[in-house]
């Protein structure tokens, strides 16, 4: 069977839910556990003025990025998602909850951490660059992007993590608007850490 072409959508995000309250395990999983220790220690500073976080689902991660961010912006396609979340971010002002549909919506802000965790391979190739031009445009020069993606192939979703990776990395080098930082493989899944380089001194 061939992956679907089209981005997955909302509709797709409710069922799931709907049908289990935490699907992926983020709450119970090993997997889940060491690989959030792994995105956290990856980010090179202690903490960032604002961070962006794509795809938190009912929040886990969230809660442990939130005492790295002075400010914090949490999105999700599923409302079903973002009241769980609402409610595991309660005791945290400063995270900031939003239903939002990327590339089609997107923050009127930039931002110096920019984290894309399981996400990217939702989207069609199509949307995934338009998403990738966007979250440069708004990654601060010196700001960092992590990628953290599960490697094997999902008939469900139209990209594998290395495609997403992949579409990044091509956007690295002399001329490109993108430094690799860090790389890091395991069994399921791959990490990688970008910079938006500052503006060259006049």
């Amino acid at each position: 069977m061939n992956p679907p072409k089209d981005t997955l959508t909302p509709d797709y995000f409710d069922a799931v839910y709907r049908a289990n309250e935490d699907p992926w395990q983020f709450a119970t999983s090993p997997y889940e556990r060491d690989k959030y220790a792994a995105t956290l220690a990856a980010m090179p500073r202690p903490v960032y003025e604002s961070g962006f976080e794509i795809g938190c689902s009912i929040g886990v991660l969230t809660q442990q990025l939130a005492p790295r961010c002075r400010r914090l912006l949490a999105v999700d396609v599923s409302e079903a998602a973002l009241k769980q979340a609402r409610q595991r971010l309660a005791d945290q002002p400063q995270v900031r909850l939003e239903q939002m549909v990327l590339p089609g919506e997107f923050p009127d802000e930039s931002f110096d951490l920019i984290l894309l965790s399981e996400v990217g391979y939702y989207w069609s190739m199509e949307d995934l660059l338009k998403a990738q031009t966007k979250l440069i445009d708004h990654l601060q020069p010196g700001g960092h992007l992590l990628l953290v993606h599960w490697t094997p192939q999902v008939h469900d979703y139209p990209l594998t993590g290395d495609q997403v990776h992949d579409a990044f990395m091509a956007k690295t080098g002399d001329g490109q608007p993108l430094q690799h930082l860090f790389h890091r493989r395991e069994d399921k899944y791959r990490l990688d850490l970008f910079t938006a380089p500052p503006p060259p001194a006049a």
